[in-house]
């Protein structure tokens, strides 16, 4: 929950300073599907009591989907952060079998319950990658206090400089915009 609002404070940043993201809000996404799949596959996989090993399979098979969909969209800026974030996450959690390892100094700061069940991120013995994991902490009194990894922070950034990109003010659609939704070119 951290990670997305992080993303959505970062969507709505441009807004905040009279700025609109036009670009990124009108861009063609090529295979939309993919990313909806994804995270309606992702929340299965986190919130449903699946048989044994089938939930942490399905939480890497998340991550591999959404890099398919990060290759087809690689040419706007900011993606390309994200997919290095997704990627940083995505291995980390196969290597570990389905699980981010966290730092268990993190999950104590943000007061985390690993409850029953799959954990998409906990601690675990002998972690590989250790230092990719959920080593940080966004700390208890703290609202969506959680731990979180060098690959969310670099997914934030990547939506950050996306977001960014191709903002204008409030208002007001780029030029190259106007000249591709009248099929011209410059």
């Amino acid at each position: 929950m951290l990670l997305l609002a992080a993303c959505v404070v970062a969507l709505l940043s441009p807004v905040v300073v009279g700025r609109w993201p036009a670009r990124l809000l009108l861009h063609r996404w090529r295979h939309p599907t993919l990313i909806w799949v994804t995270l309606v596959l992702q929340v299965v996989a986190l919130q449903v009591s699946l048989p044994g090993a089938v939930a942490p399979v399905l939480h890497v098979a998340t991550y591999a989907a959404a890099l398919v969909f990060i290759w087809f969209n690689r040419g706007i800026a900011g993606v390309p952060v994200v997919g290095a974030g997704a990627a940083s996450n995505g291995i980390t959690i196969a290597l570990n079998g389905g699980t981010l390892p966290a730092s268990p100094s993190a999950v104590a700061a943000a007061g985390v319950d690993p409850g029953d069940g799959f954990a998409n991120s906990a601690v675990v013995e002998d972690p590989v990658l250790y230092w990719l994991g959920d080593i940080f902490a966004w700390p208890t009194p703290l609202p969506l206090a959680n731990t979180f990894s060098v690959g969310d922070v670099l997914i934030v950034v990547g939506v950050l400089v996306a977001v960014w990109a191709g903002t204008s003010r409030l208002g007001r659609v780029p030029a190259h915009e106007d000249q591709d939704q009248q099929g011209t070119t410059a």
